[in-house]
């Protein structure tokens, strides 16, 4: 599945899809395909962690 590859809209899509479809970045990559170190890396090159108790990118 395609994804978007501008980091901030990346940041936008991926915290709906954790909010509303996913309880865990871990499900969220397995199911759509995704590498998590390159979504985690990505997101941390505009200042943004993956929190697991909220299940956000803050």
């Amino acid at each position: 599945m395609d994804i978007p590859r501008d980091p901030f809209i990346l940041l936008s899509y991926i915290n709906t899809k954790l909010r509303d479809f996913y309880p865990t970045l871990d499900n969220l990559c397995e199911d759509m395909n995704q590498d998590k170190q390159q979504l985690v890396t990505t997101l941390a090159g505009i200042g943004y962690s993956y929190d697991p108790k909220i299940n956000q990118f803050l």
